[in-house]
């Protein structure tokens, strides 16, 4: 049997891989990439009409295990989005939680917002196509073992599978660090499982273990079709057995049920304005929360979240905080009109990692020199010019 395998990008504007695989023959039919979502209409002919397998980026989603109490029932399964509430961020109910396998009192849990998974069914159902299974991207890299790590380059993206429920993914330069960051954190060496030929010379207290070369699509391909994890579950499930008197009637009940609707409206303008208000004023505090703080995940209670992390950020080690540190600094952003992307404070080391956007490689050097005079210690890591600007990363030290 044939199936054609699409990885989605986080947006409408990345890159879509796809691969037609013959699961019988083990062998690749087609395969290639396409600029973005806006032609992937162009693969409904090699879909044949047949359900596809989706690869969504796992950056979307947060994977989680649970536990469960002793003999756990229908209703603590139900209670599992209350018992994940502090680690996610906004309203509850517009998040979609998908379960993974089960190993004793431990449930795996697939998080992410309903607004993301609808946007890729309908990228999907606009190309033409019918999707029956949609899978994290990490979890259809193979594993080798409990201590292992696998990875895998996909075109300037690399994916990092830690063990059953947990991964990594994101851009080449920055999974490095990571890779990094944990090999110097091991007492022993790091092994990893490459299939991509990923060139990790710079990183020491690596083992690595050098897997044959093939097609990344195709390494993905073989590992999800012996996946039994599907994050269509519940209102996202896939019906397989439309009636035929249901396609038939179904524009005809989709008017009557916006016909209804319509009658059902009973608002005045002023309570119109009102939640207009509320729900701009809601998006902009959204956003200023996510644009201050990109990498702390879901939140429920701002107010409680805003103070949790205030206070984190106001204890840094060595007598110094991150908020103190900003303070300092700001005269050097100024000057050199460096424009920080994403920032990481390490309280152990008194560091602050940055990726920053600048104008040319002087005003990268034009921070640097105005952050040493303030007292700090600046280390360049990795800079690459793209779109006539530069992007890099610095680690400013306390």
């Amino acid at each position: 049997m044939e199936q054609l395998v699409v990885r989605l990008g986080a947006s409408s504007q990345e890159s879509i891989h796809w691969l037609v695989w013959s699961s019988q023959q083990n062998e690749i039919i087609a395969s290639g990439e396409l600029p973005s979502a806006e032609h992937l209409a162009t693969l409904a002919d090699r879909a044949g009409g047949r359900p596809i397998c989706a690869l969504v980026p796992t950056s979307d989603i947060l994977l989680k295990w649970v536990t469960l109490p002793a003999k756990a029932g229908r209703k603590a399964i139900t209670a599992i989005p209350y018992m994940l509430e502090e680690d996610i961020s906004g309203d509850i109910n517009d998040q979609f939680f998908a379960l993974g396998p089960k190993q004793g009192d431990k449930q795996a849990v697939a998080i992410m917002q309903k607004a993301t998974i609808i946007a890729w069914l309908t990228i999907i159902e606009a190309a033409g196509l019918h999707c029956d299974q949609m899978l994290p991207d990490i979890l259809a890299l193979p594993r080798a073992d409990e201590d292992t790590w696998s990875i895998l380059q996909l075109g300037e993206q690399l994916l990092i599978r830690q063990d059953e429920w947990a991964g990594l993914q994101g851009e080449m330069g920055w999974l490095k660090q990571a890779l990094n960051h944990q090999a110097k954190r091991n007492e022993g060496p790091l092994h990893i499982s490459d299939y991509s030929g990923v060139d990790l010379t710079d990183i020491d207290n690596l083992e690595v273990i050098s897997q044959p070369l093939e097609l990344p699509m195709k390494v993905l391909a073989s590992e999800a079709k012996s996946s039994k994890f599907n994050l269509l579950q519940g209102e996202f499930k896939v019906n397989n057995k439309k009636s035929g008197t249901w396609k038939k009637w179904r524009v005809a009940a989709v008017l009557a049920i916006i016909a209804l609707s319509t009658t059902l409206i009973d608002k005045t303008i002023e309570q119109q304005r009102i939640s207009k208000e509320l729900t701009q004023l809601k998006e902009l505090t959204d956003q200023e929360y996510k644009r201050a703080f990109p990498n702390s995940g879901a939140y429920r209670d701002l107010r409680r979240t805003m103070a949790r992390q205030m206070k984190s950020l106001e204890q840094g080690g060595g007598g110094a905080s991150m908020l103190v540190m900003l303070s300092q600094l700001e005269s050097a952003f100024e000057e050199s009109k460096v424009k920080p992307q994403t920032m990481r404070f390490d309280r152990k080391r008194t560091e602050i990692r940055i990726q920053v956007v600048a104008a040319n490689f002087d005003a990268l050097d034009t921070f640097k020199r105005q952050a040493e005079a303030q007292g700090f210690e600046v280390e360049q890591g990795a800079i690459n010019q793209k779109d006539n600007q530069v992007v890099g990363t610095l680690s400013v030290r306390s």
